[in-house]
């Protein structure tokens, strides 16, 4: 038996115009098929159109970016943004180690992801597993760390994360109050991750949210309102540059981030002749798709050619249809409620599964019409 609820982030080629194609032979793919062994999540990879000669086995046709048969094992790499980074279409992402998952299970994981299926690229994150907890906070890491001794380590492309502003995450700095993405907070942030994972350099270190307001995890409604001060883009961006020329990172990138954010860190850059961000991990599914509108312009490669690694892009493992939770009524479908997903033996009732760990998830996903888009999904998969 595989090892179970593990977080995994596809690195597809991101041509978005082919993403409907893409999402469903996806979600098609893992609801029909034990071939794809390290299931719930996923890291899209944004690749210029003139290195498709980096591209081991990669596909000309946008819309056709998953391989039409199911051997896994011929996995195809894409270079990462403006970066050297040569990165497996596939990530392992793993904020569930330490949690929902045990260190025997991540340590399977991470031998299968490697050793049968061409993965190069984990994920990772200073807080992680989720949700964060100061009793569990940096498992994860140290269990990457454990796992990588006995491995090359330029075989292995390591991404971290300094966490965004928090006043709740008292745990994670040496003064105990909270989290901001200030230069000194990045650098204690570095030099902790980088004992836990017991190497001497992160290959890609992104900010997990930013420092000023932005509407997170919910919500994506901007607010005056809640404007705050925040750390300055120039102190951000010269902890990272400063970071680099130290070699204690090779590259940097940003999580959860917006248009204007991405524009802000990368104008700055050019003008100041430092280090701009190679990558934005941002989610994006068939059920979040706000990374098609003003991002997809900004991160083009046309503009400023930021790649990215889209997480979630099963959204918590809702696509593939193994959920049976409720569906509403809506108009566009008179047997909703009589239908059952073709794949969907779980209830979602586990305390341990995704949907219950984080307060408010699974009853904000019910109350939307997210549930009715995936019974629709699901048949077309099947």
């Amino acid at each position: 038996q595989r090892p179970r609820q593990s977080m995994l982030r596809a690195v597809l080629p991101a041509s978005t115009h082919g993403v409907l194609a893409v999402s469903l032979t996806l979600a098609a793919w893992i609801a029909s098929s034990d071939a794809f062994l390290l299931s719930p999540a996923v890291t899209l990879g944004h690749a210029k159109p003139f290195a498709q000669s980096l591209r081991m086995t990669a596909t000309a046709s946008g819309t056709s970016v998953i391989r039409e048969a199911r051997n896994a094992k011929e996995m195809r790499y894409n270079k990462l943004g403006d970066s050297d980074l040569l990165v497996s279409e596939v990530c392992l992402g793993t904020m569930t180690w330490g949690k929902q998952n045990s260190e025997e299970e991540a340590m399977k994981q991470m031998d299968i992801a490697f050793e049968e299926y061409g993965v190069n690229f984990i994920d990772t994150a200073e807080g992680y597993p989720i949700p964060l907890q100061p009793e569990t906070s940096g498992q994860t890491d140290k269990m990457i760390g454990k796992w990588m001794k006995n491995k090359k380590r330029e075989d292995v492309i390591l991404g971290a994360k300094v966490s965004g502003a928090s006043r709740r995450l008292t745990w994670l700095r040496d003064n105990k109050q909270g989290t901001r993405v200030s230069r000194e907070q990045i650098f204690e942030s570095v030099d902790k991750s980088l004992e836990r994972l017991q190497t001497d350099y992160i290959d890609l270190l992104q900010i997990h949210w930013p420092d000023r307001y932005v509407p997170l995890f919910g919500p994506n409604q901007y607010d005056y309102d809640m404007e705050r001060a925040a750390i300055s883009f120039e102190e951000q961006l010269q902890a990272m540059a400063d970071l680099v020329k130290q070699g204690k990172v090779r590259n940097w990138g940003l999580s959860n981030e917006t248009p204007f954010g991405v524009m802000a860190f990368v104008s700055l850059a050019l003008e100041k002749g430092l280090p701009k961000p190679v990558s934005i991990q941002n989610s994006y599914s068939l059920l979040t798709r706000e990374f098609e509108s003003g991002l997809a312009e900004v991160c083009s490669p046309s503009h400023t050619n930021t790649g990215l690694l889209a997480y979630s892009p099963l959204s918590a493992g809702v696509l593939s249809g193994k959920y049976d939770l409720k569906v509403r009524e809506h108009q566009f479908s008179e047997t909703l409620d009589a239908d059952k997903s073709p794949v969907a033996p779980f209830q979602g009732n586990d305390p341990n599964c995704r949907l219950n760990l984080l307060k408010g998830y699974k009853q904000r996903y019910e109350a939307s019409q997210a549930p009715n888009a995936v019974l629709e999904y699901s048949k077309i998969a099947s």
